[in-house]
Parts: structure tokens; sequence; C-alpha cells
């Protein structure tokens, strides 16, 4: 009676026990199915992303003055490779795409036709630069060509899509190679008016890059060749003291305004006439020469690189790297 009493109770068991294991085989299937659905979507979205009028770019290029005809994306690939190493955190690479995204997206919108027809240059000093996948490829090691150009792709299509606004509106998104440890103010470099989000902020950890400290010594003869290209009136007195004296610096801590023997000159147009990396910079007339030690490298508007890549390896997402350099913006879709 006891063994009968026994295989009605694991009978009984069984009964409820075998729908609830399968029930949640079939669960777990369907999580997974629908998961896999999900990512495919993301996927599909991110391959057939439709940039509506602006999906294909024109191209001008500077040496042959053609223009190219050329997908936004794969645009950016060129842009991205050519403006930051590959060398850089991923973070810092997604930041430079989105970043580019929305440069050439506002030169595209603001279009001033300049370019024969084109919406942008290949020129770093009036566009952005860009390169080709062979000849970027061609300036790699070997061993590393593969793994750099994945790592440029990647940084593109993790972002696809992703623009940088302020009040709905793509920003024109200045950036430079490095602040010297402070970023600048449009006005104190161009003139005109400023835009409420490219303000000055600090940068931290950009000593250790190549691009943060340059020397420039030049000859008392030729810095009075290099001004007098520009300056014909300008004359000098070596043997005077504050002969050449720094009267005014600006918010980034660059020059703002010299004093070089008749002349006053803005620190930009002297980082022009003189070649300097940054308008950062301070003189010391020597017995034959005269030198420049200069920090940072660039305009210094915007998106410092290294400054980016600084931030990346201290664990800042692309996202906290633009809301950084960039104030009271926000990071959407086009």
């Amino acid at each position: 009676m006891k063994r009968i009493l026994c295989y009605i109770f694991l009978f009984v068991i069984l009964c409820f026990a075998i729908p609830t294991f399968f029930t949640k085989q079939s669960e777990k299937q369907v999580i997974s199915e629908v998961n896999q659905i999900v990512e495919e979507s993301k996927q599909e979205e991110k391959e057939k992303y439709d940039y509506k009028q602006y999906n294909t770019i024109k191209l001008w290029h500077e040496k042959t003055g053609s223009v190219e005809e050329i997908g936004f994306d794969e645009y950016l690939y060129g842009v991205v490779s050519a403006e930051m190493p590959a060398s850089f955190e991923k973070e810092a690479l997604k930041a430079q795409a989105v970043v580019a995204r929305t440069y050439t997206l506002y030169k595209t919108i603001h279009n001033n036709g300049k370019h024969e027809g084109a919406h942008i240059c290949d020129a770093s000093t009036c566009c952005q630069a860009w390169i080709s996948k062979e000849d970027r490829l061609a300036k790699w090691e070997e061993s590393s060509r593969q793994s750099n150009w994945e790592k440029i792709v990647e940084a593109v299509e993790a972002t696809k899509g992703e623009i940088v606004t302020y009040q709905g509106e793509p920003i024109n998104a200045f950036f430079h190679s490095n602040s010297g440890g402070k970023t600048e103010t449009t006005i104190n470099v161009w003139g005109g008016n400023s835009y409420p989000y490219l303000q000055s902020v600090a940068t931290a950890g950009e000593e250790g890059y190549s691009q943060y400290a340059s020397e420039v010594k030049l000859s008392k003869q030729m810095l009075v060749d290099k001004v007098k290209e520009k300056h014909p009136e300008f004359v000098i007195d070596f043997a005077q003291e504050n002969c050449i004296q720094i009267l005014e610096y600006t918010d980034g801590n660059r020059v703002k305004t010299i004093r070089i023997g008749n002349l006053e000159l803005s620190g930009v147009e002297v980082r022009t006439l003189l070649g300097l990396k940054s308008a950062n910079f301070k003189v010391q007339i020597e017995e034959e020469n005269v030198k420049f030690e200069v920090v940072g490298y660039g305009h210094g508007v915007g998106m410092s690189q290294t400054g980016a890549d600084s931030m990346a390896k201290q664990g800042s997402s692309y996202r906290e790297i633009i809301q950084h350099f960039y104030t009271g913006v926000e990071i959407e879709k086009v």
C-alpha cells in the first residue's frame, strides 16, 4: 500500500514538473530570440542609417582641385584616421567621430560656396583633414594596418548618426591638437561673435604628449624679416629694455596683445607670422636670437584631441568628453 502511494505521489510531481520544465525552457528560448532580434535590428539600423539629404558628401580635394562624392560615414573614416592617431583610446576616437560628423554637417548646412560647389574640403587649415583608405594604410606599419583601420571604423559605426547640438541645432564643432591646459574662446582667436558652447575650459593630463611643448628660436634679423613681410613699417631696437613685451593675456592663458618694437600685435597674428604652434608663448631675448617657448598646439578652440585621449584614459566616455569641451550641449541623432 505504501509503495502504491509513493508511485501516486511521484506521478503527481511529474505531472506538475514536466510542464514547468518545458515552460521555463520555452521562456528562455523566447527571451533569447527576442534579444537576437533586437541586436539584429540595431545592427540593421547602423548599416542603413539614413542621413536624408546628407547621405552623400561632396568633398573638394585641395591638391587636385577635383570634387569627389562620398558616403557620409565613409568620408568620416578618412577624417578620423587623418585627424587623430589610431593609438588613442577608443572613447577618444568616438568623440572625434561625433565631433567630425557635427562639423561636417554644420559646414554642409552653412555652405558658403567657396569650394567649387563642394560641401567641404580636405585641407586641415581650412576645414578638416581627410585621407583615403589606401593612403592611410600605406602610412601605417604593416603589422598594425588592419587593426588600426578596424578601430577607426568601429569609432564611426558605434556613434552612427550622432551629432552635437546646442538648442536643437548642430554646433560649429571646432577641435585642435593640444590646449596646453586650457581651451580658448572663439572671440580671442578670430574675433567676431562668440559661441555660447565654445567657452574656455581646463584640460588635465596633456603634459605627457609630444604636442604639449615646443620651442622656436629665430635670429634677430630673421624675426625682423618675418614681421616686415606683413608690416613694412616695423622697426625694433633690441638694445632697448622691453622692446618685446606681452601686454595682455586671454582667458585661455594665451597672448592677447604683445608689443614688438613699434607695433602692437595680437598673439594670434604673431603665431602666424613666426610659425609658432600656439599663441600660448613666452619670449626670451638672447644675444643673437629671440627664443619663443610655446605651450599647446593649435588654435585652442573646442575639443583638445590629446585632452580627449587623457580623459578617456581616466575612464571618461565619449559623451562625457564632448560635454566637457562644449558647454551646454546635447548629443542627438541627426
